[in-house]
């Protein structure tokens, strides 16, 4: 944890908090490694099954990179071939426990990153959404590696070559955003929907998180084909077992997570 990166562990779930509301919770290199070692302790604790990620405040969830003199931002090393901001989309690709973002306010640039590798998404009534680098002479490159599944190519244009923001009604009819809620019902509606996953088999959930984003960029022979062998394997777990005795005796299951 740091300064700028708040983690909350509450019942099953481990809230990641960008603690940087006077800075619209811009981010920045302390902001990324947060973030990363958020997802990290997640994933070595047995008794988290969802990662909610969340800005402070009611104002921003993330306004992009920080582009205040001296933040250091866009300040790349040539050497290295790769730089911070990419490394920790690549890490959340890998991850097996569902990330639900909570977009409590503006959700801008680098922002709408942070949006698109989690798994599902709940805004606030007042949210906006965008990607308005081209007023700044950039263009929204690395965000398009994790955008270019959620949206049809002509919403992901517009945003792109506008720069112009969208609200969150209409992020949700885009498939930016899950669900809606009114500013004081975002807390409740993002735990009703932690509490949809949280309760199902960790096992199914990690196994089946993996088998989606292995066959997003298959085509349909090898999707099917990765697909049955999956399936075949995943019956064998602890987990399938007892969900399926559970079931004939009409009782809850007990997830062992195995």
């Amino acid at each position: 944890m740091t300064d700028e990166l708040k983690i909350d562990k509450r019942g099953h779930a481990l809230w990641l908090t960008i603690d940087r509301p006077a800075q619209r919770n811009a981010m920045n290199s302390a902001v990324l490694q947060g973030i990363r070692a958020g997802l990290e302790q997640a994933h070595k604790d047995p008794e988290v099954r969802a990662v909610v990620l969340t800005g402070a405040g009611d104002k921003a969830f993330c306004a992009g990179a920080d582009l205040a003199k001296g933040s250091g931002s866009f300040q790349f090393d040539p050497s290295q071939p790769h730089v911070e901001f990419a490394n920790l989309l690549r890490y959340a690709q890998t991850t097996t426990l569902p990330l639900i973002a909570r977009v409590n306010g503006h959700c801008l640039a680098g922002g709408m990153g942070f949006l698109a590798m989690c798994d599902m998404a709940v805004a606030a009534e007042h949210a906006s959404f965008g990607l308005p680098e081209v007023k700044i002479g950039l263009f929204p490159a690395q965000v398009l590696a994790v955008l270019q599944h959620l949206c049809a190519p002509r919403h992901i244009a517009e945003l792109c070559l506008t720069g112009e923001p969208i609200d969150a009604q209409r992020a949700a009819e885009i498939g930016l955003v899950n669900h809606v809620a009114p500013a004081g019902e975002l807390d409740a509606k993002t735990d009703w929907l932690v509490q949809r996953v949280v309760g199902k088999s960790p096992t199914a959930i990690r196994r089946g998180k993996a088998m989606m984003r292995a066959a997003f960029d298959m085509n349909f022979e090898q999707s099917i084909s990765f697909l049955e062998s999956q399936i075949m394997t995943l019956a064998l777990t602890e987990d399938a077992k007892e969900g399926r005795a559970s079931f004939v005796e009409k009782r809850a299951p007990n997830w062992t997570g195995r």
